[in-house]
């Protein structure tokens, strides 16, 4: 079945920040140009792609229930340090009946304790941990493969 509706990415709080904020964890790529290289794969694919980002826990919800109501199926979620801590992010997804995969530039486990537990794992379609920026890109091939 062909996908119609975009594949949703969403960003959470600090990644507008990627490029600066800890390039030794995060690299060098903006969020500018990792939108960018997901939407030269999307159009390669055949499929459209939207982002959001959002420092705010509520405006990320807000844009579930939004995407949700138009029609959107599948979600590529980097909740960033809102995975670990937000049962209404996770509920919002979990209520939509949307797809997810969540998706981490850096791997979590080899990171600080706190950042092992995930509150959006247990009902994703996937997980995508450690591989940089690659990750959003894979995570689209998973949601294409999906349909």
């Amino acid at each position: 079945m062909p996908i119609t509706a975009p594949i949703a990415y969403i960003n959470g709080p600090n990644l507008n920040l990627l490029g600066t904020r800890e390039p030794e964890i995060y690299g060098s790529e903006t969020l500018a140009d990792v939108e960018a290289k997901v939407a030269r794969l999307a159009s390669k694919l055949g499929v459209a792609v939207s982002f959001f980002q959002s420092n705010s826990e509520g405006a990320i919800c807000d844009h579930i229930h939004q995407l949700a109501a138009e029609g959107a199926t599948q979600v590529v979620i980097n909740a960033g340090a809102y995975t670990h801590t937000s049962v209404a992010i996770a509920d919002a997804l979990a209520g939509t009946g949307m797809r997810w995969i969540e998706v981490h530039i850096s791997n979590v486990y080899a990171r600080e304790a706190f950042r092992h537990h995930s509150t959006l794992s247990a009902g994703a379609a996937g997980v995508i941990v450690g591989v940089g920026t690659l990750g959003y890109e894979l995570a689209l091939r998973a949601c294409v493969d999906a349909g």
